[in-house]
Order: C-alpha cells, then structure tokens, then sequence
C-alpha cells in the first residue's frame, strides 16, 4: 500500500485542509513521488516547490482513491468522477485544483 503523507484527518486521505465526504484522492506529487492529499499538505511537509506533471506524463498512475486504495492513471482520473472500483464519489470541485497540480495547457 502507498503511503500517504500531509494532516490527515482519517484513512480515506482526507485531510485538515479538505476533509468533505467526497475529499477522499491523494495525488502522487511528480516533484517527490509522494502522495498527498492536496497542495496544502505537501507545502507544510516539503521544502521544495511543486511541479506539476507534464501531459506526456498523464499516463503515470498519480492518483489513489482513499477508500478502497485503487490508484489511477492521471488521464484516467480526468474522466471519472468516482472510483470505478468502490463507487466512493470524488470531489467534483478538485477540478479547480488541477491547473496546481497538472499541465492542462
């Protein structure tokens, strides 16, 4: 199992900064190969900038549901909104983040 580092708030990577229901993917930062729950996390725990995954890389597994632990491709993340494991629903409004976190350009 991967581990998760950040402020989690419980074993479904939920952390201080989101902690919704549906607050439940940790993301695998390209710049340290660690999961964290958000950007938030990874700021107070790292001392180094993020980078974000370049679109060539979308096909890396970067993204873990945090109830059922199932980890996903980025390019496949970006085209569900739950896990096609467990069913669990994932935040919608994560989709804000994603210019922190990916290269959409």
């Amino acid at each position: 199992m991967k581990k998760i580092y950040g402020s989690l708030v419980d074993n479904e990577t939920r952390c201080k900064h989101y902690h919704s229901e549906k607050d439940i993917i940790a993301i695998k930062f390209k710049c340290c190969q660690k999961y964290y729950p958000c950007y938030k996390c990874h700021e107070e725990c790292e001392d180094h900038p993020i980078s974000v995954w370049g679109k060539e890389e979308f096909d890396e597994f970067a993204i873990i549901c945090g109830v059922c632990k199932k980890e996903y491709k980025i390019s496949e993340y970006f085209h569900i909104n739950s896990c096609i494991h467990c069913g669990s629903q994932f935040n919608e409004g994560c989709s804000k983040h994603y210019h922190l976190y990916f290269n959409m350009n």
